[in-house]
């Protein structure tokens, strides 16, 4: 009687191997839905930084475009060329503008926003220096930058003057006489094609002879 019950109160190697096996599925059952878990949360993370990496770089966009100060170009100009230190086309924009205090020194600065290659990929990339009084754009490889959107693989900038409700788009800007009203920027990276970003350029009133132009006089 006592050797059956010694017997009987053990576990066979089949019931070991059973119980090891259940285990093993769970552990990697576990394990799957903890990876899950991680690339889950990897994702969102990377759409909460490129949504954060979006809003500001148009929140900073917006400000120093919004604020244009048109000045006179350096004579003689070439014909057709624009009158304003200003020069807009499908790659890249120049222009004088306003820096915000908040980002820095403000006061009028040239501004050059274009695509930069970086070995493999390229970046977009906003080139700045103070304002001199000078009538023709810096050396902007001299210029201070800054990087605020990496990995971009397509820029296209296209501008447009509001003639009552319909807006003409341009890949560059010709007129010599008048600036244009809006700026259209279409991004992509590699991981997201941006939404168009619309912004409105507003000349200081320095500027501003009333018809969306520039002022040809003595500032």
């Amino acid at each position: 009687m006592n050797r059956r019950s010694r017997k009987s109160a053990g576990f066979t190697l089949v019931e070991i191997l059973v119980v090891m096996t259940l285990m093993s599925v769970i552990m990697l059952a576990l394990g799957g839905a903890m990876r899950t878990i991680a690339q889950t949360e990897e994702r969102v993370d990377q759409r909460l930084r490129r949504a954060d990496e979006m809003r500001v770089a148009t929140s900073f966009l917006s400000s120093i475009l919004g604020r244009i100060s048109p000045r006179k170009v350096q004579a003689p100009t070439q014909v057709g060329s624009s009158l304003a230190l200003f020069s807009a086309a499908s790659d890249a924009v120049m222009w004088v503008g306003v820096m915000p205090a908040r980002y820095g020194a403000g006061g009028r600065c040239f501004f050059r926003l274009a695509l930069e290659r970086q070995r493999d990929t390229a970046d977009l990339v906003i080139r700045f220096m103070p304002w001199s009084g000078a009538a023709v754009f810096p050396d902007w490889a001299a210029a201070d930058s800054r990087v605020l959107v990496r990995e971009a693989t397509g820029l296209l900038l296209e501008y447009a003057q509001e003639e009552g409700a319909v807006q003409s788009w341009r890949p560059a800007w010709t007129d010599p006489q008048i600036l244009p009203a809006r700026i259209r920027i279409s991004l992509r990276t590699v991981a997201v094609q941006w939404p168009q970003i619309v912004i409105a350029l507003r000349q200081l009133p320095a500027g501003d002879n009333g018809r969306g132009g520039f002022s040809l006089g003595p500032e």
